[in-house]
């Protein structure tokens, strides 16, 4: 009997065993099973972000200064008029613009540019791109429009070489729509392309023109590309010419007749000649819009203008890059900038500006600017269309901070 009971203890210590041996295996079973399945969804999202593939980064500029200016206005038979400001932060010019780009694969690229201007927060621009092929760009979107070379490829603080822009080059600035862009080589030679199909500009009732925006004001679209030649197989010199073609007049209003012809050139130089590094870029601008028929806003009688507007600037900037000495970081820079608008319009004005620069590099995209600029504004406008004639004399001195990140 005592070893019948032995025998039944035994077999049920061993029966004990077997079990915890079960259940051990059971819970090691399902360990193995949820740690499989967090790893297949690790491997996943590898293979969903593999390494080159996609790409996110954040890059901009920023723009910060100091402007004190002091402008003199004459009206014909009237003694003149002198008004003086100064502004921390540079209100003309103050800039913060963080640009967002994700690469997705080799072939799709999305920017998107927000800013802030020290009083609202706007959108520089907002695009996407296909490299369908070497050679050709596809993109669509909210994007500078192609048209001379200060606008889309100089107008960054950290680029321009003095505080302000040039003025009259704030048209055909930037709007809605698709483009295609690339280059080719030319022989020795190059060449590059940059066209667009947007929804154009807007004539206003004084007979200005401004961007139509995100819906587009009639049912024409504005046509537009720059053409450049780099002849030379260091790439040293381009030359660009720019063609510009809109509907401008609202749909169902008097102005439904009104279309824009713009036409530009443009050449960009940089060579160093040791041990200076000569920088020299110009551009000039000539709008043409269709002859309308304008409402007085003093006595509501009918009024017309030859409505033809014409803008240039030239740049010439000196480096002494070659010396082993902190010179190297100074550069000097002077423009010439002039901008005539119709004569008889609300703001016809015939201007000019020197502009004289001395620029400290802290880095290659970094970099202290002082710029004195000088203007002359000699008013063209008549009282039937509301403008004021006379002339204003502005003197500007700016210290700008300006850098790339």
């Amino acid at each position: 009997m005592k070893r019948i009971n032995k025998i039944g203890q035994c077999l049920a210590v061993l029966a004990l065993i077997l079990l915890s041996f079960n259940s051990a295996r059971a819970q090691q079973t399902a360990a193995d099973s949820a740690l499989l399945g967090r790893i297949a969804i690790l491997e996943q999202q590898v293979a969903d972000h593999k390494p080159g593939e996609s790409h996110f980064m954040v890059a901009g500029l920023t723009t910060f200064g100091y402007v004190s200016s002091k402008t003199t206005f004459t009206a014909p038979g009237a003694s003149a008029q002198v008004t003086r400001a100064n502004s921390l932060g540079d209100g003309d010019h103050y800039e913060l613009s963080p640009m967002f780009l994700f690469r997705h694969g080799d072939n799709l690229l999305v920017e998107f540019e927000p800013s802030f201007d020290g009083t609202s927060i706007g959108v520089n621009w907002a695009n996407i791109s296909y490299f369908a092929a070497p050679g050709l760009v596809v993109h669509a979107g909210y994007f500078v429009v192609p048209f001379g070379i200060y606008s889309k490829k100089l107008a960054a603080g950290w680029i321009d070489k003095l505080a302000g822009d040039p003025a009259g080059l704030d048209l055909p600035g930037t709007d809605f729509g698709v483009g295609l862009s690339g280059g080719f080589p030319l022989g020795n030679m190059k060449w590059s392309y940059d066209v667009s199909l947007t929804n154009g500009l807007q004539l206003l009732p004084d007979g200005e023109l401004q961007n139509a925006g995100v819906v587009d004001n009639n049912k024409g679209k504005m046509v537009s590309g720059r053409f450049s030649l780099l002849p030379f197989s260091n790439s040293s010199l381009e030359i660009g010419v720019s063609a510009l073609h809109s509907n401008a007049g609202d749909a169902g209003s008097n102005f439904t007749s009104a279309n824009v012809n713009m036409y530009g050139a443009d050449i960009n130089f940089v060579k160093t000649f040791s041990p200076f590094l000569v920088n020299v870029k110009g551009q000039y601008n000539k709008i043409e819009v269709s002859r309308q028929t304008f409402v007085s806003p003093v006595d509501s009688s009918a009024f017309s203008f030859s409505n033809i507007s014409s803008s240039a600037f030239a740049q010439v900037s000196v480096r002494p890059v070659g010396l082993d000495n902190f010179l190297k970081n100074f550069e000097l820079a002077y423009r010439y900038s002039n901008y005539t608008t119709p004569n008889g319009s609300a703001w016809g004005q015939n201007f000019h500006e020197n502009d004289f620069g001395l620029d400290y590099w802290l880095s290659w995209r970094t970099v202290l600017k002082f710029t004195y600029a000088k203007s002359s504004a000699l008013g063209t406008s008549t009282l039937q269309a509301g403008g004021i004639p006379g002339l204003t004399n502005v003197n500007s001195l700016y210290l700008q901070f300006s850098v790339e990140f």
